[in-house]
């Protein structure tokens, strides 16, 4: 049974929701599923613009087919390559055989290393800059380079204002029949879902998604809608999600506020940082979030590092080292180019404490941009009463350090 939106008088949202995979990429959990969108333009010319994941092919294939109604489809333009997006090109080939193909030179080059049997079609090879109408509708595409595969780009419908954004402005969470962005409540129900796409998924570079927003900035006046190939379309405060994506891409912290991230075997350093949580709030600080990184995803901590100005590390000392987990957290910052926070220290350990000054050097080495606080809470196997003006203190320097 088809399943489609209309987005304009003569644009049609023709993908697909996936609430069976668990982990997008095979790496991230997505409890709330996710969206594969496609769009086809009805004009003189059809137009399919990208493709699905190959789970949800026969839901393509029948949206697809009822808004043609009948017509052929005259072109497949093609965005982004990725398999859950790219995976159904050979299928559309195969039903659609007079079917034209629109992309660039290293989407080409991708499209022939999957195995695609494209070279029995016309393909019609774009560059940035580029125009080509179907009729009413005339497109310009703009090279989009490691937003984040390099062979993505964005094609901006210059006719209606509609940006093609690729993974651009894309979410995770499955749309559930409500496609567009102002039908659900998305600061409340979505911005972490996007926070923690974006940041795990294209937050290493950041410096390409500020280029990709330049060359955006240049036709902002232009795009009333933003079509992206993951999660909602935006049709109304284009530029709200726009500043966070700004935010997030220059590494700015979203909020002024205290993210504690507790790595403890036996409940000892947990209890220090609750007691570190509660001295905060009771300084007027209540923008406080702690995880036990056993416990938590990795990209849920790396969505929040993002989000907040202060990280706590705190830290039971584990085989002279840092805690296992606690350590893979900060290679996923490594390795995800976070910069520009503020870090404070709990260490503890229960015949030698290493976290701490372990910790301290993985920041100071291989982070960019990075302070570290000089106070710093050191436990020897549990926290007591004679901890509590170190604890307080550590807590005073962070609220100072947010002046």
């Amino acid at each position: 049974m088809y399943c489609v939106r209309k987005v304009t008088n003569d644009l049609y949202w023709v993908g697909a929701n996936d609430h069976r995979l668990a982990l997008f990429e095979n790496c991230f959990p997505i409890p709330r599923g996710v969206s594969y969108n496609a769009y086809c333009l009805l004009d003189e010319k059809t137009v399919l613009f990208d493709t699905v994941d190959w789970s949800a092919c026969r839901q393509l294939l029948e949206n697809l087919a009822y808004v043609l109604d009948g017509r052929e489809l005259d072109y497949l333009l093609v965005n982004h390559l990725e398999p859950d997006h790219a995976a159904c090109i050979e299928e559309i080939l195969l039903r659609y055989p007079k079917v034209k193909l629109i992309s660039n030179e290293k989407a080409f080059m991708l499209m022939r290393q999957f195995g695609f049997h494209v070279d029995g079609h016309e393909c019609i090879e774009v560059k940035e800059g580029d125009t080509f109408s179907f009729g009413k509708h005339t497109v310009t595409f703009v090279g989009a380079p490691m937003v984040h595969w390099p062979e993505a780009m964005v094609t901006l419908d210059v006719t209606d204002g509609v940006l093609f954004s690729a993974d651009a402005f894309g979410t995770f969470g499955a749309l559930d029949g409500k496609l567009f962005a102002d039908e659900v409540d998305f600061e409340r129900d979505w911005l972490d879902d996007a926070r923690r796409y974006l940041t795990n998924i294209v937050g290493k570079y950041g410096p390409h998604i500020q280029l990709l927003l330049k060359k955006a900035g240049g036709v902002l006046d232009q795009i009333k809608y933003i079509c992206p190939l993951h999660g909602p379309v935006w049709r109304k405060d284009l530029g709200w999600f726009i500043e966070k994506y700004d935010t997030w891409s220059r590494y700015a912290p979203e909020t002024q506020g205290v993210l504690i991230v507790y790595a403890s075997m036996y409940g000892n350093t947990e209890n220090a940082a609750q007691a570190l949580a509660v001295s905060l709030c009771d300084k007027g600080m209540s923008k406080v979030a702690m995880y036990d990184v056993s416990s938590t995803h990795v990209s849920q901590l790396i969505s929040e590092a993002f989000k907040y100005s202060h990280i706590v590390l705190a830290s039971v000392t584990y085989n002279l080292g840092i805690y296992p987990a606690m350590h893979d957290f900060l290679m996923d910052m490594k390795a995800l180019n976070l910069q520009n926070r503020t870090f404070a220290i709990i260490e503890n350990g229960s015949w030698a404490v290493k976290s701490g000054d372990l910790m301290q050097k993985f920041v100071n080495d291989e982070l960019k941009n990075m302070t570290v606080l000089n106070e710093r809470l050191s436990l020897a196997s549990s926290m007591g009463t004679d901890k509590r003006t170190e604890l307080e203190a550590l807590a005073d320097a962070i609220l100072e350090s947010m002046k």
